[in-house]
């Protein structure tokens, strides 16, 4: 029997100034049915174009198929033109798509029914009735609430979760063969993620559809797909069955992601190892292996002789690698690389150091307006009664689902958002009641590093022009030669080369953008620094670089962090302590230890549940409990206990009352009815 799919030598190009940059470089794969395969890689490594090249879905121009086939049931897809009658019949007929950001991917002016009917109309020659119909029973199957009279609400009264259900349904709605999961998860939250992909993984195993994971995320691979193909640079590095890659990668690119990825199971002292370097740019191949600048492994032959095609490792079935040299986790490498282990801080230590921050009680609302003179109706708690201290030298986590509001306490904690009662002390001061005078010179000693490394970056001000302004803002240096030398001295301290200053934000890779918001957040020798989401929009590889630096910075300059992330995995690798906040309230606090080791809240240990291992093996043997639904909406916030409709161990009394945050055990406080202390 032949493949489902199967693709020979497929090239896309696209046009950039006077050349073409070749995004897919002679790929080759197939995809059998009712088999779930993963590409990953970083980004700009070709996974995404590679799938919407067979479709026709890439802008052209300025992209182009420039050779290859893709056989689609025996069929040529590349034969049809972009938009003829019969690649349209495939697009999201006999493949469908689920994209990464759904509310850019459904028409916010239609009804999320009429949408699904549209395609089940075009696809399935149903009349309106018929397709009306079947899109409840669609909207039904992918868990949507009430399906019957949610169908004709529009996009933006769901919630981001629940919007990814809807683009699951769309794209099953026609029976596909294949589906195509781009980042379909990632920017979602855990325990959301990991809904999603029980669904995606539950529908194509009961349809028999087959599924294409492209995605970044090394436990999602290890726990779901079948097989793997590994991309760089728009070429096939390496591809065979999960449990091969993960036990026995053999090609450098590999193992270096394999390297840069923390997990839940790595021992704490655990250095992470980043790949070195940036990805090349495409439009200038050599035509030699385009790995080699940044492989451990290269030796004179990688950088001399004709790229390496991939061929078959040696007792293992469908495994396949393209490198000059016969690697594994074993080899040593030629150039030096750095696994030191990290000096930890005893967590009980820190109790009895200074306190730098402390949060009493502290609330943020905001008004409900309504009618038509926009009167008060009520307010909305965003944060409610949060109390916690940060000690000096040390990293404290905070972790939880989007809408629980950790972005407010950040902002509050920055003095961008008033709060609307309790009380935020630095240093023993209270921050938010300061004449404004005292609290511009406190300013320099709190900073913030921000999610996106691009937005928060003046597009129109040279690199070295952004790392220095909070010099001059803050009268921190004498002299033009001294503001140079210090702006030198903050590029090297954060890995960039001072020569780069003159350069624009754009100019730069994500890596080195959050670079030059470190070293502007670090310009002014704080005490404190606020990581808001400050590596989720980064690569694994890029992570790992960023996370070593924020932990050397903090070794050097002596820094205090309060650490802001959904990835439970990072905030272990860093964290001396960590808060688990739910709907604007603490839930659970402990170290790092006990809080994994040993989790008290429901909340929490859905939390880590919900997170995969880069393990398949681990995976497998894995039982995992998910907990339902999504974070409410604080309008419709339960009474009593907020974890109350999710939780499967809520009783009347949890239902009733609200528990309090309390100490249960050596520092480690829980907000639960159902825990008692030892």
């Amino acid at each position: 029997m032949g493949h489902l799919l199967e693709v020979h030598e497929l090239e896309t190009e696209f046009r950039k100034d006077d050349s073409f940059l070749k995004a897919v470089n002679k790929v080759s794969y197939t995809l059998e049915e009712g088999e779930i395969v993963a590409f990953v890689g970083e980004s700009g490594s070709g996974k995404s174009v590679t799938q919407y090249s067979g479709l026709q879905l890439i802008e052209m121009p300025p992209g182009r198929i420039a050779g290859g086939q893709v056989l689609f049931e025996g069929e040529d897809l590349l034969k049809h033109k972009q938009n003829s009658k019969e690649i349209r019949s495939v697009r999201g007929g006999k493949i469908g798509v689920v994209f990464q950001e759904p509310m850019t991917s459904l028409n916010p002016v239609m009804t999320v029914g009429r949408q699904i009917e549209e395609s089940v109309m075009l696809h399935l020659n149903m009349n309106r009735k018929q397709a009306r119909q079947r899109a409840i029973e669609l909207l039904t199957q992918v868990g949507i609430p009430d399906a019957e009279s949610r169908v004709d609400d529009y996009p933006h009264q769901f919630s981001g979760g629940m919007r990814q259900r809807i683009m699951i349904a769309m794209a099953m709605s026609c029976n596909p063969k294949i589906l195509i999961a781009d980042e379909a998860t990632t920017a979602l939250d855990v325990t959301t993620q990991a809904q999603i992909l029980e669904l995606l993984r539950d529908m194509v195993k009961k349809t028999g559809t087959s599924l294409v994971l492209v995605t970044h995320n090394l436990g999602i691979v290890a726990r779901y797909a079948d097989r793997i193909y590994v991309m760089y640079a728009g070429e096939i590095v390496e591809s065979g069955t999960c449990r091969d890659i993960f036990n026995n990668p053999r090609h450098p690119y590999t193992i270096g992601l394999l390297r840069a990825v923390p997990s839940l199971s790595d021992p704490k002292e655990r250095r992470l190892v980043p790949i070195e370097g940036v990805t090349p740019d495409l439009r200038y191949r050599t035509g030699v292996c385009a790995f080699a600048p940044r492989c451990m492994y290269a030796t004179e032959a990688c950088f001399t002789e004709p790229s390496p095609k991939l061929r078959d490792v040696p007792g293992e079935d469908r495994h396949q690698t393209a490198c000059h040299r016969d690697v594994d986790k074993s080899t040593v490498p030629v150039k030096q690389t750095v696994e030191a282990v990290r000096k930890l801080k005893d967590p009980r230590e820190l109790v009895r150091q200074d306190v730098i921050l402390e949060i009493r009680d502290l609330k943020v609302s905001y008004p409900i307006l309504k009618g038509i003179l926009r009167r008060k109706a009520g307010e909305l708690a965003a944060v409610d009664g949060v109390s916690f201290k940060i000690h000096r030298g040390e990293t404290f986590g905070l972790v939880g689902e989007s809408g629980c509001g950790k972005s407010t306490l950040a902002r509050t904690v920055m003095g961008l958002i008033e709060p609307t009662a309790g009380s935020i002390l630095f240093r023993g001061n209270e921050w938010h009641q300061m004449p404004e005078k005292q609290k511009r010179s406190l300013r320099r000693d709190i900073t913030m590093i921000f999610q996106d490394p691009y937005g928060s970056l003046d597009p129109r001000q040279r690199a070295g022009d952004i790392v220095g302004e909070p010099l001059r803002n803050f009268k921190l240096v004498k002299s033009e030669k001294e503001y140079q030398e210090r702006v030198s001295e903050l590029f090297r301290l954060v890995g960039l080369d001072p020569s780069l200053q003159n350069r624009m934000p754009h100019e730069f890779s994500g890596g080195q953008r959050q670079r030059l918001g470190i070293a502007r957040a670090i310009a002014t020798n704080p005490a404190f620094i606020v990581c808001d989401e400050a590596i989720s929009a980064l690569d694994v590889s890029i992570q790992a670089q960023i996370i070593n630096l924020l932990e050397d910075l903090q070794e050097e300059l002596g820094l205090t962090y309060l650490f802001i992330a959904h990835d439970l995995t990072v905030v272990r690798h860093i964290s001396d302590r960590i808060a688990v906040m739910y709907l604007g309230q603490i839930v659970e606090i402990a170290d790092w230890k006990s809080l994994y080791d040993n989790p008290l809240h429901p909340y929490t240990q859905a939390l880590l549940e919900a997170v995969p291992i880069p393990d398949p093996e681990r995976e497998a043997k894995r039982e995992r409990k998910l907990i339902s639904g999504e974070v409410p909406s604080l309008i419709n916030r339960p009474v009593g206990c907020a974890f109350s409709n999710r939780c499967p161990l809520a009783t009347d009394e949890c239902r009733q009352g609200v528990p309090r945050l309390r100490p249960v055990r050596e520092s480690h406080s829980v907000a639960c009815f159902k825990v008692d202390a030892p």
